[in-house]
């Protein structure tokens, strides 16, 4: 295909150039299909991993480390992480400016967990 991509969508292919602007590619799209789409961005906004919600933020590690007074390859391993610290993951919500809130969910409703939310201390070295 020589540098010319192609794409297949409901058994019909065509050539992307990439010399149109997005809005342009979507412009013709249902009401319905851009419904689902918003649903979807919902959904994937929804649950991200560590390093997906940094990228979503637009920080690289380094400068996420420079707000933890830590090295990027602190901020690193902390994102391959499976465990952490409460403490450790509240400071790198913060960083990225925002707030972190645990909620437990039950069948017969959801209750946020509060210990967490007070405690006052710097920020722990990731």
């Amino acid at each position: 295909m020589g540098g010319i991509y192609w794409r297949i969508e409901k058994g019909r292919a065509g050539k992307l150039s990439g010399r149109h602007a997005f809005k342009d590619l979507t412009k013709g799209y249902t009401r319905e299909r851009r419904a689902r789409i918003e649903a979807r961005k919902k959904e994937l906004r929804a649950a991200m991993l560590l390093h997906e919600l940094r990228q979503a933020r637009a920080m690289t590690q380094k400068v996420l480390g420079e707000a933890l007074n830590v090295k990027q390859p602190a901020v690193a391993r902390l994102e391959r992480r499976a465990d952490m610290y409460v403490s450790n993951l509240r400071a790198y919500i913060e960083a990225m400016g925002g707030r972190l809130s645990i909620v437990a969910k039950f069948p017969q409703g959801d209750v946020t967990i509060t210990n967490f939310s007070d405690m006052d201390e710097e920020a722990p070295s990731v």
